[in-house]
């Protein structure tokens, strides 16, 4: 079977989680393409070297400094719309060139044809905005089931129960419910047994904190600075992770905190299981990978400024920590 998969460009959670179905269909002798833009094609690329690659119209989305992000969301709902139509014009140009037995997008709303078995993947059925655009919140949610519903099939990235699962309102309790598959929770670690019994870990000291950075520019680097500044003069060992997929393994080390730009998987499996502390953004990618690595009780999570849908997911997160708790 030869397989189209392409993750949207939004942070590297979509691609992250795009990881393990890559190697599924790897191992079962697919062909498979990878498709996208940015730092978010930039991390498949590196992951799966041997594949072929095909670069998408890029998106080319910043969040702004303040923490109230209007501006932001009004800019990007007519960057993803022109994302839109260029991917889908792409897609079909492609299809009649060469065939895709599946394409499967995460959350690229233009990857869709009657001519291929299209796979459309979202933890947000049912998005949420921010407070002060909650007026057009209906009409955004109605004009995102037109996209998924033009797909062949809607995946969920989450737990099937109604009351116990990552992701919440956004993606359980709706009509749409009935027509979603949940396939669970998607991450990167899900081989994470094989990959701690492959010899492949390096001797390492372990830090006591662990910080993991993720999302779009300036608010990452803005985060990045709030949290050294916090931890400069702790005598706690500190490994801030950046999150940057094309800088140099150029190592930093200021005082007790050790800065790296990214970390193998291997590494990553060692740190957060054995950390008493781990900082992250509560996007839901990150949240997955903390689950499967069954250390979500030892994290604290801080919402992107002015992203509803990740203070949405820390209050649910702590709800659903919570009950395995009790």
């Amino acid at each position: 079977m030869k397989i189209l998969i392409a993750p949207l460009n939004w942070g590297l959670g979509h691609a992250t989680r795009c990881i393990p179905l890559v190697r599924h269909y790897l191992a079962q002798g697919n062909e498979i393409v990878l498709a996208g833009d940015g730092d978010s094609l930039l991390l498949l690329r590196k992951t799966f070297p041997q594949l072929r690659v095909i670069d998408l119209p890029p998106l080319d989305l910043r969040y702004t400094t303040n923490e109230e992000q209007r501006g932001f969301y009004i800019r990007a709902i007519w960057k993803l719309l022109r994302s839109t139509i260029a991917d889908h014009y792409y897609l079909r140009k492609t299809l009649a060139i060469e065939h895709f037995d599946l394409v499967i997008s995460d959350n690229r709303f233009g990857l869709f044809s009657s001519e291929s078995h299209c796979v459309y993947i979202t933890h947000q059925l049912y998005p949420i905005l921010p407070h002060r655009l909650k007026i057009f919140q209906p009409i955004a949610r109605a004009l995102h089931a037109r996209i998924y519903k033009r797909y062949s099939e809607v995946w969920v990235p989450d737990y099937a129960n109604a009351t116990h699962n990552l992701s919440g309102n956004l993606s359980h309790g709706g009509r749409f419910d009935k027509h979603a598959k949940y396939i669970g929770p998607l991450s990167r670690f899900q081989c994470s047994k094989e990959l701690k019994s492959s010899n492949c870990l390096k001797e390492r000291s372990v830090p006591s904190i662990l910080i993991l950075l993720s999302g779009l520019e300036p608010q990452r680097t803005i985060f990045e600075r709030e949290l050294i500044e916090r931890f400069a003069q702790t005598p706690k060992p500190v490994l801030l992770i950046r999150g940057k997929v094309a800088a140099s393994h150029t190592t930093i080390q200021r005082g007790n905190i050790t800065i790296q730009p990214s970390i193998t998987d291997e590494d990553l499996i060692t740190v957060t299981q054995q950390a008493n502390l781990i900082i992250a953004r509560s996007g839901y990618s990150t949240i997955m990978d903390l689950e499967i690595l069954g250390v979500l009780h030892k994290a604290e999570l801080h919402p992107t400024p002015g992203q509803s849908e990740q203070e949405y997911l820390l209050t649910q997160i702590n709800i659903f920590t919570n009950s395995q708790i009790n």
